[in-house]
């Protein structure tokens, strides 16, 4: 998810910071678009809201448990983007992410609706 990247290449931009003996040095100015774009399109900020975003996402997963076989790498990605996107209804979730519905891999609108409702709570008291 973006915000995970955000995390992460502030992290670095940091050490990179603190490793530079020049400090006029600039940092690559790929890297600092890269880490504009994440920032300006993260929902979430802090690692213990990704986390809790990551958590809501397991019961989205089909299974009893989690286990990372062919089937849950396949739908890790639809929750990346939904937790990127953050769609408000159903209806705008499977608009902007058709694979929700594809056959075989479908899931019904409650769960959908309960993803994306633990989402918005995550997002509302971050």
């Amino acid at each position: 998810m973006n915000c995970e990247v955000s995390i992460l290449l502030e992290h670095r931009c940091d050490q990179l910071k603190h490793m530079s003996d020049d400090s006029l040095k600039q940092l690559p100015q790929v890297f600092e678009k890269v880490l504009q774009y994440v920032k300006r399109f993260s929902h979430f900020t802090n690692q213990d809201a990704v986390k809790q975003v990551r958590d809501s996402g397991t019961s989205f997963l089909p299974g009893p448990e989690l286990q990372f076989d062919h089937a849950v790498s396949m739908q890790m990605p639809l929750l990346a983007v939904l937790g990127n996107l953050c769609p408000e209804t159903v209806e705008e979730a499977n608009a902007v992410v058709p694979s929700l519905k594809t056959k075989g891999r479908s899931h019904d609108d409650e769960a959908i609706e309960k993803l994306l409702n633990d989402l918005l709570m995550v997002k509302k008291f971050e």
